[in-house]
């Protein structure tokens, strides 16, 4: 087992906590509210919004919240949803009967290039994680995501310019202009970086 396949058994055991706790709700995903969530949804949304029959997949999928909120917005393109948890893809297929041409799995080897890819939250929660490392994790996650998406990817992450009162130990906070300038020089020049809604994070699209 590689450091970061550790790294993900830890967050999928931490999520998988949350859902025994709070079911497929978005607290069972650890977010504070369905308005958050939902708020999240829509900046990432931003990368495809122009193109309802794009595809998409979406990295970290949790209980798979995001299928049916693309559903109510009009998309119509083919959606797999990934996660290493497969308590998690239970509960996605469980809450997504009868959307058409919705996917879930839990086996990396089994998620094909799509158009797009995104993933929302999977970089917050280290846990006790050296800086460091996660770091590192998170540049990983990012060429996932780049790998994935033919067109283009979005992510959301925990912005270092939350308030100092208000940062935990257990998550982390990733400094936007770094990352910004990292899919700039590594993926493509065509990088929006997203900073002005009111949560505690930021959002980036990066169209290839």
């Amino acid at each position: 087992m590689t450091r970061h396949d550790d790294l993900r058994a830890r967050v999928r055991d931490y999520y998988e906590g949350k859902l025994r706790a709070h079911g497929a709700t978005p607290r069972g995903a650890d977010w504070n509210s369905l308005d958050s969530q939902e708020l999240r949804f829509r900046e990432l949304a931003r990368l495809w919004e122009a193109e309802p029959k794009a595809s998409i997949i979406d990295y970290g999928c949790g209980y798979g919240a995001l299928a049916p909120w693309l559903r109510r917005h009009g998309h119509a393109g083919a959606y797999l949803g990934f996660d290493v948890s497969v308590e998690m893809i239970a509960a996605a297929a469980a809450a997504s009967t009868g959307l058409c041409d919705v996917a879930f799995t839990a086996n990396r080897q089994a998620v094909p290039p799509a158009d797009f890819a995104a993933a929302s939250g999977v970089m917050n929660v280290k846990m006790d994680t050296p800086d460091a490392v996660w770091r590192e994790y998170v540049l990983a996650t990012i060429a996932e995501l780049a790998a994935l998406g033919r067109r283009g990817f979005a992510f959301n992450a925990l912005t270092s310019y939350s308030d100092a009162d208000k940062q935990r130990d257990d998550l982390h906070y990733a400094d936007p202009r770094e990352l910004f300038d990292h899919c700039q020089r590594t993926y493509s020049r065509f990088v929006t970086l997203l900073h002005d809604y009111p949560l505690y994070e930021f959002t980036l699209l990066v169209r290839l």
